[in-house]
């Protein structure tokens, strides 16, 4: 295992959370994503969480190997008869992959490559990745739902722990555009990822924040528990409701 100085893991402890109740990519990112790629034989799922896009791509190639340096999150990856046998999890820093040069044909970052450092990742992709090979860092921002429950949803993310969320998080509300990116980007189709969800999930996947994480190690105390009573009201009799997000997806080809 290899550790990036400083790392500060904002979700192991809400690891179980984070696997539970986060989205999971739609099947035409991957489909993208395979499609440009030059070849098939290798993907790196870089800070992989729980591997949330793990499986996506290993349904694409050949072989992929899912890093990320929160043991909390690498002990919550798909074990056992659940794992596809070309899927390897293992414990590693993005800036320091155990992966050899020029062995892979993409690299694939969701929803982390905000928490990096910047030119010490960016080195290890120009190395590990094949000739043509692509780099695809994508983020998505707050869900949408309705206006009455986005509108709770953002109160909670801006008024109520917006305090505690760490400073590179600014990175998702901006969308990505003020990360450097020394690549010439691709322009790619749209793509929204959708799920169909109840109350429950809902709350969960908000627990799973890392300013909710930083907001209980400071009080004590849940901030969701005085707010629930508002988001059911908001949200009705429906047993599930349809959420949501516009995916922003940064991708080059590094030759």
């Amino acid at each position: 295992m290899s550790r990036a100085p400083g790392f500060e893991d904002h979700f192991g402890a809400a690891a179980d959370a984070y696997e539970r109740h986060r989205p999971r990519y739609p099947e035409a990112l991957f489909d993208l994503l395979a499609e440009l790629a030059p070849g098939r034989r290798c993907a790196w799922d870089c800070a992989t969480g729980s591997g949330q896009a793990a499986a996506g791509l290993s349904a694409r190639f050949d072989r992929v190997l899912a890093t990320d340096a929160s043991l909390g999150q690498i002990a919550r990856a798909p074990a056992g008869p659940r794992r596809p046998a070309n899927l390897r999890f293992t414990a590693a820093a993005a800036e320091a992959a155990p992966i050899g040069d020029r062995s892979v044909d993409l690299v694939a970052v969701g929803q982390a490559l905000h928490w990096f450092d910047f030119e010490a990742f960016y080195r290890e992709v120009r190395r590990v990745l094949a000739p043509g090979g692509i780099l695809a860092a994508w983020t998505y921002d707050l869900l949408r739902i309705d206006p009455a429950v986005d509108e709770l949803v953002s109160h909670i993310e801006r008024r109520v722990v917006g305090d505690y969320w760490p400073e590179r998080s600014r990175h998702v509300d901006e969308r990505y555009a003020s990360i450097p990116f020394p690549f010439e980007r691709l322009e790619l189709p749209q793509i929204e990822m959708a799920a169909h969800w109840s109350l429950d999930t809902l709350l969960g996947y908000i627990r799973s924040w890392s300013a909710m994480g930083r907001y209980r190690a400071a009080h004590g105390e849940d901030p969701l528990l005085a707010l629930e009573p508002r988001l059911r009201r908001a949200w009705g009799e429906a047993a599930t409701r349809r959420a949501h997000w516009p995916l922003t997806i940064l991708a080059a080809r590094v030759t």
